[in-house]
Order: structure tokens, then sequence, then C-alpha cells
């Protein structure tokens, strides 16, 4: 059979991406800050400079680097370029960057909402999370590009705020301490700065192209408007607020917390070092500031938790869609969530949390895996001759691998327990790639019609007999979600119009990171392919399929419907209840409201 390949829509512009990667990136000043009083106290300004000097060279990198990966996927797909080894263990190392990211903005969202036992509220909210992910909610990139705005004006009020207390904040700096070594360890304790960069890699996938000189469409402009706003405030911001620390009176460091004066009386100030911002804001400007700061923060924190949570689904999905990973790993629920994977990031987030339950231990388990995956995916990049690299692209993307490889063995040495945590993601996820885990590959998925070298067959349909002499005048696109009665309606309106029958299947996979597949893997796309050849082969229908996936399948129908050209669009009336709508999304609103007019949508049952 014949099908038409289509590809998922880019339909994210610089805007929206910006929003997105905003919310991950931009929550890492929420806890830098107070992390660095911790390590260095009144002198924590000079490491938190040369971390944000690093952070925006890292950056820099992805502006020049992630157009080089179109199609998203970043560290995993780089280092593919080179061996399926590397490209494993990179993937794992991200696995672990996005287990620790979940777990560490979820505790210091509820020290950001000022509530009692914030773990206990923590571990609830991941398993929230994860139970609303279930349905494959559609709304996460929206509610990220919501908070996006609010959160930047707190933030810049906060900064004004911090104004006339520089002058303060100047006199009071410490000198740094200790030599180049201990400053060393400091720095490359506040390393979490460059939290959040690596999202820009796993959206380009869906980024908007443009024209680029005579050459083909790229997303180079897409991906340095994305990057370099986003950049910019982190490193500025994280600085500012740096600095703007050292004016406030008589903090103190006892067992790795930071305290408050004994004139703040409130409890939840007594430990800063989760939420230095919120304190900041109450001496600075008063309670109004700090509410403000401790919600958007708090919230903003909850979306960066939800964005790993679908990161690490996503990573591990991919990696099973490799054959890297078990294959039941690749099951998707009704609702296109692969259901396996979201179990494991939720429970393996939850396990991580309650057993550490500080955030200075997540920070030190975070790094290890932010900066190894980083590190993977410049490195591979830099390596790889195939790309049209300029040469003083190569050789800065090469030397920033360098010093990240640095930073990489200070934290496995300094913290040998991070290094066994990332030994057990790595180990863990190798372990699975072996045969006997993932048992033997299929080789006839569904058992229809075969040649004689088992590779499935299904003929061409056209038009037999006196039906093969009826010419279209036009075409009609059914968009299937099963053998239904809108299949019989279509092929009948088809045969009665005497028009071409357009038969669309969209695969709803609720990942963020586009991945190829093909109708013949598909039970459901076999079955609906087959019933409508045959019903097509009687009634004189000529019968195209269209098969693609995506997490949201209404720009694709609308794409569809206007790229070739359709007089009908027939669509089932939606089964769904009002709570999956309502997390999801309704397919047939959006597209009523965004069909163009010369197509006549028709809504069947």
């Amino acid at each position: 059979m014949a099908t038409l390949g289509i590809r998922r829509p880019r339909n994210v512009n610089w805007l929206r991406s910006a929003a997105i990667l905003y919310g991950d990136w931009g929550t890492s000043k929420a806890y830098v800050v107070g992390m660095a009083f911790v390590l260095a106290g009144y002198a924590g300004f000079w490491p938190v400079v040369a971390v944000c000097i690093l952070t925006a060279i890292v950056g820099f990198n992805y502006s020049r680097v992630c157009k080089y990966y179109p199609d998203g996927g970043g560290v995993y797909s780089s280092a593919k370029a080179h061996s399926k080894w590397l490209a494993m263990i990179g993937g794992l190392l991200l696995c672990g960057d996005y287990i620790v990211t979940a777990s560490l903005s979820c505790l210091d969202a509820f020290h950001y909402f000022g509530v009692h036992e914030p773990v206990r509220w923590a571990v609830l909210a991941i398993f929230f999370i994860g139970a609303i992910n279930f349905f494959g909610p559609k709304h996460s990139g929206s509610i990220a590009f919501l908070l996006a705005l609010p959160t930047l004006v707190v933030v810049v009020v906060l900064g004004v705020f911090c104004v006339p207390h520089l002058g303060t904040a100047i006199s009071q700096i410490g000198p740094p301490r200790g030599g180049f070594g201990s400053n060393w360890v400091v720095a490359v304790g506040l390393i979490l700065t460059l939290s959040g960069v690596e999202t820009v890699a796993n959206m380009t996938g869906v980024m908007e192209t443009h024209a680029s000189g005579p050459g083909a469409p790229t997303i180079d402009r897409t991906v340095k408007r994305t990057i370099w706003p986003v950049l910019l405030e982190v490193c500025f911001f994280t600085a500012l607020f740096a600095l703007a620390m050292n004016a406030l009176p008589g903090l103190v460091v006892q067992n790795g917390h930071v305290l408050a004066p004994d004139h703040v009386t409130n409890p939840q100030h007594r430990e800063l070092e989760a939420s230095m911002l919120r304190y900041m804001a109450e001496i600075f400007a008063g309670n109004w500031l700090a509410w403000a700061v401790g919600l958007v923060f708090g919230f903003l924190l909850l979306s960066a938790t939800n964005t790993a949570i679908v990161g690490l689904v996503s990573v591990i999905y991919m990696m099973a869609h490799d054959d890297e990973l078990p294959r039941h790993f690749t099951s998707l629920n009704r609702f296109g969530v692969p259901w396996i994977p979201l179990l494991i990031a939720t429970m393996v987030a939850l396990l991580v949390l309650d057993g550490v339950g500080a955030i200075e231990g997540l920070a030190a388990l975070y790094a290890i895996g932010v900066v190894g995956a980083i590190a993977v995916f410049l490195g591979s990049t830099a390596l790889d001759f195939k790309l049209p690299m300029k040469l003083w692209e190569r050789v800065l993307v090469g030397g920033t691998t360098l010093v990240l490889a640095a930073i990489w063995l200070t934290i496995a040495i300094t913290k040998p327990y991070a290094l066994l945590f990332a030994a057990l993601v790595v180990g863990i996820g190798l372990l699975m790639t072996s045969r006997w885990v993932k048992g033997p590959a299929s080789t006839a998925p569904f058992g229809f019609d075969t040649a004689t070298d088992g590779i499935p067959v299904l003929e061409p349909v056209l038009p037999t007999g006196e039906s093969a002499t009826m010419s279209a005048t036009g075409a009609i696109l059914v968009a299937a979600r099963g053998v239904t009665d809108v299949l019989k309606f279509a092929i009948e309106e088809a045969a009665l119009r005497r028009h071409v029958l357009y038969v669309l299947y969209v695969r709803e996979i609720a990942v963020t990171i586009p991945t190829e597949s093909h109708w013949r893997d598909d039970k459901d796309a076999v079955e609906i392919f087959k019933a409508t050849r045959e019903a097509g082969a009687k009634s004189g229908v000529q019968v195209l399929p269209v098969y693609t996936t995506s997490d949201d399948p209404a720009p694709i129908i609308l794409d569809l419907a206007a790229t070739l050209g359709v007089e009908y669009l027939i669509m089932g009336g939606t089964q769904r209840s009002r709570i999956v709508n309502l997390l999801k999304g309704d397919v047939i609103g959006k597209v009523a409201h965004q069909l163009p007019s010369n197509i006549h949508l028709l809504i069947f049952g």
C-alpha cells in the first residue's frame, strides 16, 4: 500500500520556545543564589560570576550547534553519529539529569511556597503530576508560556528593589577564599546555572523554519532568538541577585543551612538556601513582593518538574524506539502516553526525593548528570566532521567540552555519592540493552499477508471494473481513530461525489522529542488501512492512506487538509470525557476554529 508520509508540523515560534526554555533554565537562579552563600558566604558573588561566564559560553555554543540537529534529540542524536554506546551513555546521563531536576524543582517549589514539611508536599506533587501525565495533557508548554511573563516581571521588580542596596552589598563583599583549587571546587558546586539549557536541543524538531539565503530553510534564526534572551536574563539577574545578597544583614551558615538573623521570627525563613530570592524580596521590598516571588517561582518550579518528567519519558521512549532499551517501553496507553516510562520517571523521582530530601544533596546529584550530558553533546558535535561547522566554532565547542569534562571529573572526585548515582543510572540503562533483558526482536508485527522474505506487503488500492472509469473530481480527508462507522460514511461520500479519499491516522504519542515511526509497526494503522483498502476496492473509491505520529493531532489535520486542497474534512464526534478534553484539549474544537473557510467540516456521530 502506498502511503503518504508527513512530518510533525514545525509550529513553535521563537517566542514560544524561548518561554518554554525559560520555564526550565530560568528557574536555576531560584536555588543557585542560596547555594552560593552556603558554599562561600559573603564571598559567594565571585564564583557565581565565574559560573555565569561559563554559562554564557555554553549558551553561545548551543546557539551555534543546535541548528545542526533540526530533528531534535540533543545529546542522544549527536552522539549516535559516533557510537550507539556513547549515545546510550549520553542519553542515560540526560535521564539522570531529568530525574534530579524533577525532585529538586518540586522540593524547591514548596520552599518558595513557604509550607511546613516541604518534602512531604513535594512527594505528593510529583505523584499528582505523574498521574495527570497519564492522560498526556497538552497544556504543559502553554503553562510554561503563561508563567514566563509574570516571572520575568517579578524578577525585574525584585532587581529594581535591589539597586538601592548595591552600594551596601559591594562594601560587604568578602574576598575569594583560598587559592585556585578551593575556588574551583566552589564554582563547580554552583554549576547548576546550566540547569535547563539542554531543553532547547530537544525542541529543534518542532521549531519554525525560515529561508536562510539561497540554501534550504533552516532553524538557525529561531534557535538564536530562543536562546539569547533567556541566556542574558539568566546570567544578568543571577549575578545581580548574588551581589545584592551581600546587603542582607546577619546571615550565617550552620550545618549546611543559611540561617536568618534572630529578629526574623517567621519559621519558614530560618533556612534560606532554598528560598533566598523570597527572603531578599521581603527584606528589600516587604511581604507583598515576598508573596509574589514565592507564588511565581513556586509555580514555575512545578512547571519545571512537569517538564522534567515529560522529558525523561521522551528520552526513555526514544531509546526504546531505537531498540536500545526494552521494546515494551514503547507501549502506549489509549491517550498516547508511554505508560511504562511514565511509571519509571515518576517512581524514580519520588525515590530520589524521599531518599535525599535536601536541596544541597539533590544539587550535587543533579550537577553530574547535566554536566555529563552537555559535555557529551558538545564533544560529539565538535568531533563530527560531517557537520559543516566553521573552524572557530569547532575549536570553541571542543574547548568548552574540555572545561566541562574537567568539571565533571571534579564532581566525581569531590562528591563520590553523585558519581555512584550516575553510575547506577548508566549501569542499569546499559544492562537493559542486553538481549536477555530486551528479548528477541519482532520480525512479523501483526500477521497480515507477507511476502516470502517475511516483509509485510499490502498492494496499492486501485478501483477495478466499471468503477475504474470514474474520474475523481475532488478530494475528501477523513481523520480516522479506528475501524468505525466514520470510515464507512467517508467511503460512501467519496463514492457519491467521485472524490479521492485520504485516510489519515495520527498515532498520538505524548513525547516532546519527535520520533520516526512506520505504519507497518502500528497495529491500529494496519487494521484501518486494510479495512479501507477492501471497502474502497468494492466502492470504486481511490483510497490514499496517510500516517504520522504527533503529540498534537490538530495541527497535523489542519496542515494536511490545506496542503492536499480537500473540499471536505470528515471527523468522528468526540468520545472523550470532559476531564480528558480539559487535560488534552478538544481536537475537533481546535480544527473547527482554525479550518480554512473553503474546506467543509463534517462531524459524524
